[in-house]
């Protein structure tokens, strides 16, 4: 399947996706409007670009797409994490393919045309290959799709009971009228054929109840930019805008790395809640070279925090119910009035400690000392600096393990409100505090530039 890393990571092409909305689950958040007369359900396409964040949990479908409140049009995530799409009882197919990568962006396009034969009625494109494998195929039914583009509720990242997405969203086209295919939203980059990314839409004809979202209005989420009407917002604030978009991915947790007992994952996989019992949390890009920033703001009881970096290929027990435990990890200990572990021994104490509220700065430098350097900020001033790295290997991802609540901001969806805004010398990320010199956030345009 074609990449979607970072689109736009290895060149400039021109047209580039500033930003994308963050739907976090938990607040059942939703793009709705009720047209006043009926479009086409006949013919139509539905494009977005998603990353998606906690996976189905195995009880609730997570719904992109969807119209009516009965006989429902929906286009989801199964609990298997398979694209479906039903039309009231009917399943009109299931991919065979599982949509499991939690930090790549993924073009989806659904293009539907009664008029057309066989499985030619319902066309299916992920990152602009048409997907020709199904778990479930009845696309060469042929019938009209009840209640899409029709005057009664229409859904972006829910339904009307709730079941929403959990992730990112972007560029979302609803088009009335046209079967598109997915060379009208996307393109192959040239020199990186394998690479998918987006381009301009804005010469599409969406019909009478077709919508364009590009989210570059933080203040209304729902406008339709392409003139039309704007949508309802529903549990949306103008901090679920984000720049984390399909042509700069920015770097979040991953609720697939199993540590101990994993954190309650939320707000993209920016915010970390943990439990009484040690949990862990490792992020989604790890780097061996370059000047690397990212902030978190602590919140609950602040003891028995870890705040550093960890191998991607750690010795040690995973399910070991302390992480002081591992090798391979460098962290600050907020205990003890404040020290530093290596691997996975205390090497020395009282650097001082974070209350609730504070912000602790991580500037990680991979090309100083033997090994790389640590340095750890509180509310923007250095209280650990230039802190040698042990003996790692050449390959290092963010970690976090404690308990509390943890709010991580690597630039691109801050999960606490930013009050200052700082961007890194590329001019990528949004943080709280002055991104120290010659530093970068962790996205995909830096990886690309820096090499990582």
């Amino acid at each position: 399947m074609p990449l979607i890393l970072g689109t736009n990571s290895i060149k400039d092409t021109g047209y580039e996706v500033a930003n994308s909305c963050r739907f976090n689950k938990a607040d059942t958040p939703s793009l709705s409007i009720t047209p006043g007369s009926n479009g086409s359900n006949t013919v139509w396409t539905i494009s977005m670009w998603c990353k998606r964040s906690n996976l189905s949990d195995g009880s609730n479908d997570q719904k992109i797409h969807a119209a009516g409140t009965s006989s429902t049009y929906e286009l989801l995530f199964s609990t298997a994490d398979q694209l479906t799409l039903y039309n009231g009882s009917t399943t009109v197919f299931v991919t065979n393919r599982k949509f499991r990568d939690v930090s790549a962006w993924y073009h989806i396009v659904v293009a539907y045309n009664t008029g057309a034969s066989g499985d030619d009625r319902c066309k299916v494109y992920i990152n602009g290959t048409q997907e020709t494998s199904f778990a479930t195929d009845n696309r060469d039914d042929g019938s009209a799709m009840n209640h899409i583009n029709q005057s009664v509720a229409q859904f972006v990242g829910n339904n009307n009971a709730g079941d929403g997405f959990d992730g990112y969203i972007a560029e979302v086209c609803v088009i009335d009228g046209t079967a598109y295919a997915a060379s009208s939203f996307g393109e192959f980059n040239e020199d990186s054929p394998q690479i998918w990314q987006p381009i301009d839409v804005s010469g599409l004809t969406f019909g009478t109840n077709g919508a364009y979202f590009d989210f570059e209005s933080s203040g209304n989420l729902g406008n339709d930019a392409n003139g039309g009407t704007d949508w309802t917002e529903t549990n949306l604030a103008a901090t679920d805008q984000s720049s984390d978009s399909p042509t700069n991915s920015f770097c979040t947790f991953n609720p697939l790395y199993n540590f101990n007992v994993d954190p309650t994952y939320s707000e993209g996989n920016c915010l970390l809640t943990f439990g009484s019992t040690w949990g862990g949390g490792k992020a989604t890009m790890a780097v061996s070279t370059g000047k690397w920033y990212w902030e978190a703001k602590l919140s609950g009881t602040m003891a028995n925090h870890f705040h550093g970096i960890q191998e991607v290929n750690v010795s040690g027990n995973l399910t070991a119910a302390n992480p002081m435990n591992l090798d391979g990890s460098v962290m600050f200990f907020n205990q003890d009035g404040g020290e530093m572990r290596k691997d996975d021994t205390d090497t020395t104490n009282d650097y001082g400690t974070f209350s609730d509220g504070d912000i602790i700065g991580i500037a990680l430098n991979m090309d100083g000392g033997s090994y790389g350097q640590i340095t750890i900020y509180k509310n923007g001033s250095a209280i650990v600096s230039n802190y040698d790295l042990s003996s790692t290997n050449d390959l290092v991802a963010p970690f976090t393990a404690g308990g509390g609540t943890m709010s991580y901001n690597f630039g691109g969806s801050p999960s606490f409100t930013i009050s200052s805004g700082n961007a890194d010398g590329n001019g990528y990320g949004n943080f709280e505090y002055a991104v120290p010199s010659g530093y970068l956030a962790l996205c995909t345009k830096n990886l690309g530039s820096d090499g990582g």
